[in-house]
């Protein structure tokens, strides 16, 4: 097996730990997000939404119910900025030194997804740590081994969400002039893949068009594993119950490996036109 991506991954890496205030903002900002906004929202919603939990479930705070979300946007901020690695290089003249390389085109593109997914992890392992500590009921009632089987179910959705968008967010790169133009395009395609999923609300109250959007959405498939495998199959939050099945999750997955093949596709079809001068 060609191991020589992980070259790229590992000077991708090395790039990041050596950016000390990209590395720190990166890992504290979605933590404080999660203070400031979580625990605003958690007292608003908990105010007005009864928790009235059915018989047999359990009932969460909104706290814990938005967390899976934090955890998700993240994730989906990580990976379609990822890219914008290949425009700086393409800038700086690196990406035709990386091109000219014996390295296949393919291989540049899984190197750059790797440390991509590397970096989602940390973050997501940051999340989790500082949201525990501020009372988020993740793994409550969890044996050591329930919870290493959660924690594993969680980071194999997380890194197959994340190289899907990170394939994407490549795919443009190569594409794009400019990091303004990219930035724009990333903002463009934030905001509709937040807010028409379940990251801070039930989508079954969303519009029919926003309903059927949020269900083709990864970031929907996204939170639906990381709410099965951290909190249960089934629960209560802001008044709504949650029941989900071992095979919604495996569908979930699913979507998440084909959206992933779909967009690795799509990048090394945009690699192979891509000429660099």
């Amino acid at each position: 097996m060609d191991l020589r991506f992980l070259t790229i991954t590992w000077r991708d890496l090395l790039r990041f730990v050596r950016f000390k205030s990209v590395l720190v903002a990166s890992l504290i900002q979605p933590a404080l997000w999660l203070a400031f906004f979580g625990i605003g929202m958690a007292s608003s919603f908990e105010r007005f939404v009864p928790g009235v939990a059915a018989p047999g479930t359990v009932t969460i705070g909104y706290l814990t119910f938005m967390c899976a979300g934090v955890i998700a946007l993240t994730t989906l901020f990580t990976s379609l900025y990822g890219g914008i690695i290949f425009l700086f290089d393409k800038n700086w003249g690196l990406l035709r030194e990386i091109v000219a390389s014996p390295l296949p085109r393919g291989s540049i593109i899984i190197g750059i997804a790797l440390s991509g997914v590397t970096k989602s992890y940390l973050q997501a392992i940051v999340i989790t740590g500082f949201g525990l500590l501020l009372g988020v009921e993740f793994f409550a009632g969890f044996s050591a081994m329930e919870t290493v089987v959660a924690v594993a179910g969680m980071l194999a959705f997380i890194g197959v969400f994340a190289l899907g968008f990170l394939f994407l967010s490549s795919a443009i790169a190569v594409t794009m002039e400019t990091p303004e133009g990219l930035q724009a395009v990333i903002t463009l395609l934030t905001l509709p893949i937040f807010f028409a999923s379940n990251a801070l609300y039930p989508t079954a109250t969303l519009p029919d068009a926003l309903k059927a959007l949020a269900a083709v959405n990864p970031l929907t498939h996204l939170i639906v594993g990381i709410r099965y495998f951290a909190i249960g199959p089934d629960f209560t939050a802001i008044g709504v119950r949650y029941v989900t099945t071992a095979a919604d999750v495996a569908f979930s997955f699913c979507v998440l490996l084909v959206f992933a093949a779909f967009t690795y596709l799509l990048a090394r079809w945009r690699f192979r036109q891509v000429t660099v001068t």
